[in-house]
């Protein structure tokens, strides 16, 4: 199949595919790292027109750019690539908080590029908003990476209503990166009706609710699985029931449609609007391939109801982070 494409910002427009690909699991977060099926299902990806990816130098930290900068050597042309700053770490790990300091802006860059070894980003995101330095100040450093051609458009992620009037009065941001699928809607009320009167698009990561929402999680996650811990309430005791309890109706909705569970969630986040691109993750071909899948499956406004009904906004149980403090609000 053809995989269409879709338009994100109108005033510094990206046209991507209307299906990204996320790439952090393939080297941290969700179980072992794997190389190897990473490089493999990027290169897949590519071959289905799947050319949106998504990756950030804390992912790993620092391997998941290296990965997807290998899988992309010699098939650069045509891929659009988001990466992501801001979340800074040691190469052992280690935390060391949120950084939106200029001088810091244009020192990742720079490391993110030889990483990737490319020479330029094509859209290049704020990955958390550091609430001690003025927004005007990192988009500034932003703006500056434009000027220099080693990026090409600008991107936040979950910034607040304010924070992305603040940021594209300083340069124009083509996208903003949050959390949105079934299972986590509240941007609806305040941060997509802002982004549409800007003309600024919407990349939903976690649009399978971290992989609640394929139906295949019956379960606690395995140890080593951050889905275990209580970094991500949803997946815990009681709320875990409750969030499975839900995807039984969306299993049942999906086999009345002929589609996976996973399709049919993917399709409702598709349904939402064209300045919306979202980015399931994997680092298998199959999981790929089925997301892939949903851009064939189309939704009537009675079918959109009928999603909207078994899965209510205030249903789901667990706040999506166990610590939202990061989260610019």
């Amino acid at each position: 199949m053809t995989i269409p494409t879709r338009t994100l910002g109108t005033t510094s427009p990206l046209t991507v595919s209307t299906l990204g690909l996320g790439c952090m699991g393939m080297s941290e977060f969700y179980g072992s790292p794997d190389e190897a099926g990473g490089i493999a299902t990027i290169h897949r990806a590519l071959d289905l027109g799947v050319t949106f990816l998504d990756t950030a130098d804390m992912y790993g930290p620092f391997t998941n750019e290296r990965l997807v900068g290998k899988a992309l050597a010699g098939r650069r042309e045509g891929v659009q690539l988001a990466t992501k700053f801001g979340n800074e770490r040691l190469p052992d790990g280690t935390r060391l908080g949120v950084n939106g300091r200029p001088e810091y802006v244009r020192k990742a860059a720079d490391a993110s590029l030889e990483r990737l070894g490319v020479d330029h980003i094509d859209l290049y995101y704020q990955h958390r908003v550091d609430k001690t330095v003025p927004i005007e100040e990192t988009v500034g450093a932003m703006k500056e990476l434009v000027e220099a051609g080693k990026v090409r458009h600008l991107g936040l992620s979950e910034a607040s209503p304010e924070t992305i009037r603040r940021a594209h009065a300083v340069h124009p941001i083509t996208a903003l990166q949050t959390e949105y699928s079934l299972f986590t809607r509240d941007l609806e009320d305040e941060i997509l009706p802002t982004l549409r009167e800007l003309g600024i698009g919407l990349v939903p990561y976690s649009p399978l609710g971290r992989g609640l929402l394929t139906g295949a999680i019956g379960a606690t996650p395995d140890t080593g699985d951050s889905r275990a811990t209580a970094y991500f309430p949803r997946f815990q005791g009681d709320n875990l029931a409750t969030n499975l309890a839900l995807v039984d109706r969306i299993k049942q909705l999906a086999a009345e449609h002929g589609c996976t569970p996973g399709q049919l969630a993917l399709a409702w986040v598709l349904a939402q609007g064209d300045d919306i691109a979202p980015i399931p993750g994997t680092k298998r071909v199959r999981y790929l391939e089925e997301n892939v899948g949903a851009v064939a499956v189309e939704l009537t406004a009675d079918d959109l109801a009928a999603l909207e009904a078994a899965v209510p906004r205030d249903a789901v149980a667990g706040e999506r982070y166990g610590d939202m403090s990061t989260i610019d609000a």
